[in-house]
């Protein structure tokens, strides 16, 4: 197990202490489902089997997005929102004479 120092990223933040691991052994499957899960999640390799071994070791963090994705599917239908829509829909001819 190597272990590297804290260090400066590019943005002057210190970076945690990390390891590094090798794994020997590892099942022919397992490698293809790992690599299956980081194709299809977009992620790296070794992201997925950080995540492996944080949810493992019962440390895994709690991702915050900062999107609009907990919205999508969520949308309730509203009469007097409907109808509201509808008339600021309407033109006035008068003002566009």
């Amino acid at each position: 197990m190597k272990y590297r120092q804290n260090r400066r990223t590019s943005f002057g933040r210190v970076a945690e202490r990390t390891v590094q691991f090798t794994v020997r052994r590892v099942p022919t499957e397992v490698e293809k489902a790992l690599k299956r899960k980081a194709t299809v999640s977009e992620k790296s390799l070794n992201t997925v089997l950080v995540e492996a071994l944080s949810r493992e070791a019962g440390v895994e963090r709690e991702v915050v997005y900062h999107d609009l994705d907990s919205l999508a599917g969520t949308w309730e239908d509203d009469p007097a929102f409907d109808a509201a829509l509808r008339a600021q829909h309407r033109i006035d001819k008068n003002l566009w004479k």
